[in-house]
């Protein structure tokens, strides 16, 4: 008898997800909870896991295939046995084990070794690596943590491509539970990477599911919001005097740095409730205007952009939220976040002055009605009581849906940001 892999629900608004990377093949033992299939969705990655014991008999849906909820992705068969050295075999496959026993046996380390790399590279990297039979242990990652990235993995493709006389070392050898094993799909002509005519590199990727429906969505809010930005400069001398003071008291005392962001969160929450029509969103003829405050940050990672939500930021200290940032920065370049916490946002903030950004016009993360735009800080002269001064000013912009943000009400909002971050000391009673 057969057990069914199954598409499971997604959350709230998925639908459909695309098949990543299967985490076993044909003829592999499993045991309930193990691993099975990596589904890649526009906002998480979902791994579907064994329900039972057994050999996974058909993969019926190949990397790169849409799959819908509820979909059959492939065949478990009844019938594993645990074995003394606690690798599972099936039943029905002790003729081809005993017929494969002059073969060596993966030692438990090498396995762990195996699978610890498997997750140390990043979804992209693994389909990839699949894709041209790239064994991932061979590619050293370059991310600060020795993640595997897929430029790693091309890099790497590159230069056995350079020497096509070098023999690649052969992976472990696993004994499976049929002699053997069927590898993964050949990937179709649209996914081949990279290609090379002489000197004319190109490359050619397909789009991953987040990358996909980022697109589609940036369109989406381009075409269906009436959106303007408005802009403003503010002088980051208090803010910058504060942090210099206080940043090794709270370290010490939070466990935390002391950054911008939890400035700029708390000025956000303020002015929100100054003008509340920009924590608000449009649904038919009505405006459906928030009074709490989920703020988004933006976190650019190696599979797209994603928004995680600082639930009731009007609630939580500055150590609270530079806490909550910095995990939830962390977790989303893992591509460890769950759906909730990307879901239901009031308001975004984003960053790009971390890439060194001067200036730039957010586009709106529908279906809100406000982004603010953070940028670089730089040492400029202005004019102050009459001098000409040197100050750290930055840039603010704020992209906002005109339907129903009126213009004065979006300028009056950022110069609201602007005087709470200029004295600071007003973010702990409007903030």
């Amino acid at each position: 008898m057969s057990v069914e892999i199954r598409v499971p629900t997604l959350g709230e608004s998925i639908i459909d997800a695309t098949v990543a990377n299967w985490l076993k093949r044909e003829g592999d033992a499993v045991k309930q909870g193990d691993a099975l299939v990596e589904l890649e969705t526009d906002k998480v990655n979902v791994e579907v896991t064994a329900e039972q014991n057994g050999v996974l008999q058909r993969v019926l849906k190949q990397v790169g295939d849409v799959v819908g909820v509820g979909e059959v992705l492939g065949l478990i068969g009844e019938g594993a046995v645990e074995a003394a050295n606690g690798a599972s075999f099936s039943s029905k496959a002790t003729s081809s084990v005993s017929a494969q026993q002059e073969k060596p046996a993966v030692s438990q380390a090498g396995v762990a070794s195996a699978a610890d790399m498997q997750r140390s590279a990043s979804p992209l990297a693994r389909r990839i690596a699949a894709e041209n039979k790239v064994d991932l242990a061979q590619v050293k990652g370059s991310s600060p943590h020795g993640r595997v990235t897929k430029e790693d993995v091309i890099s790497y493709i590159e230069q056995a491509r350079q020497q096509p006389t070098a023999v690649a070392p052969a992976p472990p050898a696993v004994v499976h539970s049929q002699p053997t094993p069927v590898p993964q799909a050949v990937s179709t002509p649209s996914q081949a990477m990279p290609v090379v005519t002489g000197d004319r590199r190109e490359e050619r990727v397909r789009m991953s599911r987040r990358r996909q429906t980022i697109a589609q969505r940036l369109v989406e809010a381009q075409h269906t919001a009436a959106m303007l930005t408005t802009f403003n400069e503010i002088d980051m001398t208090a803010v910058m005097d504060i942090r210099a003071r206080r940043k090794d008291a709270f370290k010490e005392r939070h466990n935390v740095s002391l950054g911008f962001m939890s400035f700029f969160t708390k000025a956000v929450v303020g002015a929100l409730k100054a003008y509340p029509r920009l924590n608000a969103e449009i649904q038919g003829n009505e405006m459906l205007i928030k009074h709490y405050y989920d703020i988004g940050i933006a976190v650019g990672a190696d599979e797209g952009l994603v928004v995680p939500v600082v639930r009731d930021a009007d609630r939580k200290s500055f150590a609270e939220i530079e806490r909550e940032i910095a995990d939830l920065a962390k977790r989303a370049r893992s591509n460890a976040l769950t759906l909730p916490e990307l879901q239901g946002g009031t308001f975004t903030i984003t960053n790009g002055g971390i890439f060194g950004s001067l200036l730039s016009t957010p586009i709106l993360n529908g279906p809100q009605v406000g982004i603010l735009g953070m940028h670089k800080i730089e040492q400029r002269p202005i004019a102050l009581n009459g001098q000409v001064v040197i100050r750290p000013m930055m840039y603010l912009a704020l992209s906002y849906d005109h339907r129903i943000v009126d213009g004065s009400e979006a300028v009056r909002f950022l110069v609201k940001v602007k005087e709470l971050l200029e004295d600071p000391e007003t973010l702990l009673l409007e903030g």
